[in-house]
């Protein structure tokens, strides 16, 4: 799908027939969310390819606002910049394959950050994106925005966005160019250095920035033009690394404690604040609200939820199919680790298949029982996601912490 017709009626056919096929009211408008994940982001583009074809044409020629953080900023970019999601899978490839540069073989995360310069990642998004503005691109596609970075000057997070409302047009940084919000959003702490002022929105609160846009629409920048009773959201996730720690081992921890704690901290506040602000949509609290989710936790239990797929070779790994991924190796899969591309692809590739089974394809939509991207992606009488892992303990913790023995027992 390579740039479509312009013309008011072609688009307009366009946005009609995606709805139609999609599941959506015509009335309703459309918001495309995507979060940060580094090279993971690979697996929601396999998505995205898939979205586009069930809906007949480019995501930008049928939704109404687009949102990302970090490489999901990227991905919104691109969609901007009117590329479909085969399109933005070449330049993809390009990026990941010449974005992750070591700044120096001295150069690590931890020991010598930041690890990676980010001297490609600015020549490509000057070649791919040029020198439009926010503003720019909005009259071009008629696309309203958002896009997250961490003002560390200012100590809070920042949102560059841009909104159309017919000759008026909304937005404090809608003269900015978008190379530079593209590099704001994804210069990530110890992986990148900073873009002056900004580091990767998803520092903190914002990996995943669905509340953010939905807020932004309805009571902000967009506010008159979305209502929340005519608004669908699709929300896409990277990958979610959940990072099981059994009890017992929390004495002792592998390798240096502050190390350890650093990690943890950085990936569980991201991933806690996502989770929170899915939680959030998916209560009703936003009533009307049709609400769209699609993430994979990185675990044994989701994966095995998926077709056993092939894997290609990769380094270290001696599973060839994805049934034999261990929990140590998928928690493993690091944004930055180019050698688990081609993994998280497939990764991605199985979703679709999940989500779309090819002995559905030939039945009509309303006789189809998986999900088809035609409503929220949950587990079965459940409120959580279909491919999100839960372990808890209910039992064994209302037992512990009912005991004053236990408690005694526990070191200081």
């Amino acid at each position: 799908m390579g740039i479509l017709p312009s013309t008011t009626s072609s688009m307009a056919t366009l946005r009609e027939t995606a709805r139609t096929n999609l599941g959506i009211p015509q009335q309703n408008k459309i918001i495309l969310s995507i979060d940060g994940g580094g090279m993971r982001g690979i697996l929601t583009v396999q998505l995205l390819k898939h979205l586009e074809l069930l809906a007949g044409s480019p995501c930008y020629a049928w939704c109404d606002m687009v949102a990302g953080t970090s490489t999901g900023g990227l991905i919104s970019s691109l969609i901007l910049n009117k590329k479909s999601a085969i399109e933005i899978e070449e330049y993809y490839n390009s990026l990941v394959a010449k974005v992750f540069t070591k700044r120096s073989w001295l150069a690590h995360r931890i020991y010598n950050p930041p690890a990676y310069d980010k001297k490609n990642f600015r020549k490509l998004t000057r070649e791919i994106v040029g020198n439009q503005t926010l503003r720019q691109l909005n009259a071009d596609t008629g696309l309203d925005m958002l896009f997250t970075a961490k003002d560390l000057a200012a100590g809070e997070e920042t949102f560059f966005t841009c909104f159309s409302h017919g000759e008026d047009v909304k937005g404090t940084y809608q003269h900015v160019l978008l190379r530079a919000v593209m590099e704001s959003t994804m210069s990530a702490p110890t992986y990148f250095a900073p873009f002056e002022r900004f580091v990767d929105g998803g520092t903190t609160t914002f990996n995943n920035p669905v509340m953010a846009a939905v807020l932004e629409a309805l009571h902000y920048d967009g506010k008159g033009k979305y209502k929340q009773d005519a608004l669908t959201v699709f929300s896409f996730g990277t990958g979610s690394v959940l990072r099981f720690i059994d009890p017992s081992a929390t004495k002792n921890l592998k390798g240096l404690d502050s190390i350890f704690w650093l990690k943890y901290v950085m990936a569980e506040a991201s991933k806690d604040a996502s989770e929170m602000q899915v939680d959030m949509l998916r209560s009703g609290l936003i009533q009307g609200l049709d609400f769209r989710r699609y993430q994979l936790s990185l675990d044994q239990e989701a994966v095995r939820k998926l077709p056993d797929f092939k894997i290609n070779p990769v380094d270290g790994l001696t599973a060839t199919m994805l049934h034999e991924l261990t929990d140590e190796q998928l928690k493993n899969i690091d944004m930055a680790d180019t050698s688990r591309f081609s993994l998280m692809k497939t990764l991605g590739e199985a979703i679709v298949a999940y989500i779309c089974p090819g002995d559905e394809l030939e039945l009509p939509m309303e006789k189809r029982k998986a999900n088809w991207f035609q409503k929220d992606f949950l587990a079965a009488n459940s409120t959580r996601g279909a491919l999100v892992t839960a372990r808890g303990d209910i039992a064994g913790i209302k037992s512990h912490l009912s005991s004053p023995e236990w408690i005694d027992q526990q070191p200081t």
